[in-house]
């Protein structure tokens, strides 16, 4: 871990770092017949609720946050907004995607691969201008407060697999400083969450 990162960055990268893996994991876990159908409707579920949540969270309280510092950051932030648009569109068609036993996984492996795509194009186009916004114009004050609001809000589903997905982006010092954020309650669950990631991801992988 780079000491000078502040943590505004350490967090975000690893949460776009958990949205590029994941989205490409369930692409490549539709296509493997072994897997069980309880399996993939965890990952979808997961996705579908993280990734709407993310990105309200940034339209609703980080973009504020930035442009009230830095004006000029505005026209690039509402752009990244307008694409938020397209990609609830895509996350609700994957949501609303039928999986069980027995039906054919076509209209959910193309209906993952339009998340997938969107997801990695975005990031790609949002990090060079939010990172420096994070770096330039959000205090450490700011970002915890933030965090903690991010946090309160966070959706339960398959909440075990962020975890999972953290300590497969991140260092381990990451790892801890990111999730030692988590209310005590919750950090007491940690161990048994990352044991459960590990399962169900290598689940999805055989």
């Amino acid at each position: 871990m780079q000491n000078s990162e502040p943590m505004a960055i350490i967090e975000t990268r690893l949460a776009h770092g958990m949205h590029r893996t994941a989205t490409s994991l369930l692409v490549e876990a539709t296509g493997r017949p072994t897997v069980p159908s309880t399996a993939l409707a965890e990952l979808r579920d997961f996705l579908v609720a993280n990734l709407h949540h993310h990105h309200e969270s940034e339209d609703g309280l980080l973009w504020p946050m930035i442009t009230a510092v830095e004006p000029g950051a505005a026209d690039g932030l509402a752009a990244l907004g307008a694409e938020h648009v397209q990609l609830d569109a895509v996350l609700d068609a994957l949501g609303e995607v039928e999986i069980r036993d027995g039906v054919d996984r076509a209209a959910l492996r193309e209906a993952a691969m339009a998340v997938r795509d969107l997801v990695h194009r975005h990031l790609e186009k949002e990090e060079p201008l939010l990172f420096p916004a994070l770096r330039d114009h959000v205090s450490p004050e700011a970002w915890a407060d933030f965090s903690q609001k991010v946090i309160a809000t966070s959706p339960t589903e398959a909440a075990h697999l962020m975890v999972g997905f953290f300590d497969e982006v991140g260092t381990p010092e990451e790892v801890e400083s990111v999730l030692s954020a988590l209310p005590e309650p919750a950090r007491q669950f940690v161990p048994m969450m990352r044991t459960q990631a590990q399962a169900g991801l290598a689940v999805l992988r055989a």
